[in-house]
């Protein structure tokens, strides 16, 4: 009786915003001496956290998220979407492109939906708005776009659902780029048609003009040789994905500080280095404790009762891989990615295996899911993060983003059903 009220108050206290890793930790906890009085089988613990803490690919982790806070703090949004601007602004819905390559790159980069939405919005929609793109087609691009570089090396959730799932990092990086690349082709052409449909007077177009492309390249340089380093070193297999890690961090505070001097490396550094610990800490932390959630979910065997349940009520894979979405779609919608992937990741991979489905498919499944459940009603965090980001009701949010999550969902059935043609 006493663990049944405990887990109540533990969902209670989560619900008024309890932090997720105390809320995993006492769960865990609760559930093991709910199971076993002896005291001892808390030990789990602490030797899942042990055992996260010598993985060699979660040095990855800090290092990378370093690197994005460092980019976040730069100039770089801005160079980048000139140099994008640059390149298809000529072209019918170019700046709703660029903006979306922008967005992609970016979030690629910090590995976080919101930061995109913040960083970005603040210099995309003033120009979109400027150009006549409608209000409701400006603000769902940005909303969905936010999240649009999930699936892009050297994305945190791509590295943390490896870690969790226990496979090679590096492969699910080339998994998940061709879902990627048509998530961003698909909702690009709907930028070009939208663009085409508007009169001439309304949106102007950048003329092409090789002068600016070429000042717009020379104030990117340093910026596509940090991407030649990252796809040279997770596509090449030269090195690891942790060192690839460690050439990134240098190479973008050597740049960022001592060549571009866009950050102050004695004022404004250290912030950034505690700013980027507190956030590596956090998720490390969480990581930590649901490690020991998922070794007692082993202990309790809740993985082989679960598959039991669904192969009772279906052996069909296409079926199972129907309600999979649906469910993730519903995950992404009230929880963000890193609590999702560390939370559900220990209880779907056993199951969607024993439907023998592909764990490289399943990974991007899963993650092309919570990508999608970031922009979706009525709790997606995107729409949120919008709505207070450029002070517009949720509603309109939630009308502005509908047409892009209607593409995206097509995307999802694609991935979801056609493996052969990504893997």
């Amino acid at each position: 009786m006493l663990p049944t009220i405990l887990i109540c108050a533990i969902l209670l206290l989560t619900l008024f915003n309890l932090p997720l890793f105390l809320s995993i930790g006492a769960l865990t906890m609760t559930l093991m001496l709910g199971g076993d009085p002896d005291p001892t089988v808390l030990q789990a613990i602490p030797i899942e956290m042990n055992r996260l803490a010598t993985m060699p690919i979660l040095v990855a982790l800090p290092l990378f998220t370093m690197s994005g806070c460092v980019l976040t703090a730069s100039r770089m949004p801005n160079r980048l979407l000139a140099f994008l601007d640059a390149v298809a602004g000529w072209l019918p819905g170019g700046s709703a492109i660029a903006a979306l390559c922008a967005c992609a790159f970016f979030t690629a980069l910090t590995g976080a939906s919101g930061v995109t939405i913040i960083a970005m919005g603040a210099v995309l929609y003033p120009i979109l708005r400027e150009q006549h793109y409608g209000e409701q087609f400006s603000l769902g691009l940005l909303t969905t776009g936010g999240s649009l570089g999930l699936l892009f090396p050297p994305s945190l959730p791509i590295i943390l659902y490896g870690v969790v799932a226990q496979i090679d990092i590096a492969r699910l990086f080339h998994v998940t780029l061709a879902p990627g690349i048509l998530l961003l082709l698909v909702l690009c052409a709907y930028a070009f048609a939208q663009g085409r449909r508007l009169k001439k007077s309304a949106a102007r177009r950048s003329k092409i003009s090789w002068e600016r492309f070429k000042a717009a390249l020379r104030a990117t340089l340093w910026d596509w040789l940090l991407v030649a380093i990252i796809l040279a070193g997770v596509y090449g297999g030269f090195v690891t994905i942790a060192e690839v890690s460690a050439v990134v961090l240098i190479y973008v505070v050597v740049v960022e500080c001592f060549v571009l001097k866009e950050i102050d490396w004695r004022r404004q550094l250290p912030g950034i280095v505690v700013e980027s610990a507190v956030l590596t800490g956090a998720v490390i932390v969480i990581l930590g404790m649901a490690m020991g959630f998922t070794a007692y979910l082993v202990d309790a065997q809740i993985p082989d009762k679960v598959i039991a349940l669904l192969t009772g009520l279906t052996r069909n894979k296409l079926l199972f891989l129907a309600g999979l979405n649906l469910m993730l779609l519903g995950v992404g919608c009230i929880m963000d990615i890193f609590s999702a992937i560390v939370i559900m990741v220990p209880i779907i991979a056993p199951v969607a295996q024993s439907y023998g489905i592909d764990p490289f498919h399943l990974g991007a499944v899963f993650l092309v899911n919570l990508e999608i459940g970031y922009s979706t009603p009525p709790v997606g965090m995107n729409l949120f993060i919008a709505s207070l980001k450029f002070d517009r009701p949720i509603t309109l949010l939630y009308r502005a983003s509908l047409p892009y999550l209607v593409l995206l969902m097509i995307c999802l059935i694609i991935v979801t059903y056609l493996p052969a043609l990504w893997f």
